[in-house]
């Protein structure tokens, strides 16, 4: 097996377009293609095209389809109608976060499950693992899919000139199949930035028609093609949590202050039931951290893994941080002692190299866009 990256069907073009690549979760990916600044900015006022083949899909059929889902997964599959999605999280037995994921319900006896890439074979392999016993089949199914984002204000003006989906009558986290520039893509209404947008999911030999097509429909709305690193400072902003950062194995949903995608009242038994029951009498009487949001008073941009510091202590750690373009300062998200959790509190720093800088609590998400 060669430890060569795996290249997605745009990487001839991410690189003809002057892209910065990197490896992402063994996938070169484009990290940014001029400014990830004005990549950002765009997304938030215009619209932003995203390559996003890293994702994993992972195909659930046959008539335990959703009985599997149920028992596999934290959240209500069964109870997800027909055309639409749901964000949910698959964990261990011991309540630990295997994966965050959002699982598309395509029919009555089929879903897609879309994993992290960094997760994909993990979360495949548990799915896979979980299904015995069940009348349904798991298929790996990452290299039957592209996929292509549209996001920002902009995103459903760009889209329409080019669908005849009803995209007004498709909510969020919603997805039908339809044709876009001629592509038969499933449309969905999903995203990672905080903003209204699209994720495109389309075979790989078609992914170079949709993208030169949506550029092409988007250039007089001001779309530009977006990096990774943009995305990283937009779902930042929005609070989103990312798996390796906010979501760990070592971590519960209720650690990370989404116990709301756990649902106990489903019938039966699931993976990890038991030890996240403990988890939400413990998040609801005595939580150790609580995921908070922390934007600085000064320049200094705090990374993932400094200490957060209060009268000489470590009372926490930050888990993502970047400059924030849209507020204009470093924004942090992070684990902190549940006493210094209220938004509001003073006293809180981070210790960037040595130095105690001072950091407001504030309540997450950062940013959220004017509906």
């Amino acid at each position: 097996m060669s430890n060569a990256p795996r290249l997605t069907a745009l990487d001839a073009l991410h690189r003809s377009l002057g892209a910065t690549m990197t490896d992402f979760a063994g996938w070169d990916m484009p990290l940014r293609y001029a400014s990830e600044r004005d990549e950002h900015n765009a997304v938030r006022s215009k619209a932003g095209l995203f390559d996003l083949s890293h994702m994993g899909e992972i195909t659930v059929t046959g008539p335990q389809a959703a009985a599997l889902l149920d028992y596999a997964l934290v959240g209500n599959i069964g109870g997800v109608a027909t055309g639409r999605a749901r964000y949910t999280m698959i964990c261990r037995e011991d309540g630990g976060i295997l994966d965050d994921l959002i699982v598309y319900r395509l029919g009555d006896t089929e879903y897609m499950v879309v994993a992290n890439a960094s997760n994909a074979q993990i979360v495949l392999d548990a799915l896979t693992e979980r299904a015995e016993g069940f009348d349904a089949a798991v298929r790996d199914d990452r290299d039957a899919y592209a996929l292509i984002a549209v996001q920002g204000p902009e995103s459903p003006g760009i889209l329409k000139s080019l669908t005849d989906a009803d995209l007004d009558g498709l909510k969020y986290y919603a997805g039908l199949p339809g044709t876009v520039a001629g592509v038969p893509a499933l449309i969905a209404r999903t995203g990672y930035t905080g903003e209204d947008g699209f994720e495109l999911f389309v075979e790989p030999r078609h992914a170079e028609t949709l993208w030169r097509a949506l550029t092409e429909a988007g250039a007089p709305a001001g779309l530009v093609p977006c990096g990774l690193s943009c995305r990283d400072t937009l779902r930042l902003e929005a609070g989103m949590p990312l798996y390796g950062h906010e979501l760990t194995t070592s971590l519960t949903p209720f650690d990370a202050g989404l116990g709301r995608v756990v649902k106990f009242e489903k019938e039966g038994d699931f993976v990890g039931r038991k030890a996240l029951e403990a988890a939400a009498e413990r998040a609801a009487t005595n939580p150790p951290r609580k995921l908070v949001g922390l934007v600085a008073q000064g320049r200094r941009v705090p990374r993932a893994g400094m200490a957060v510091v209060a009268g000489g202590q470590v009372v926490g750690e930050v888990t993502s941080g970047a400059p924030s373009p849209t507020l204009g300062k470093p924004l942090a998200i992070a684990y902190v002692d549940a006493a210094l959790a209220t938004p509001g509190t003073e006293g809180v720093g981070v210790d960037i190299r040595g130095t105690h800088e001072p950091y407001e609590v504030v309540a997450l998400p950062f940013y959220k866009r004017q509906k």
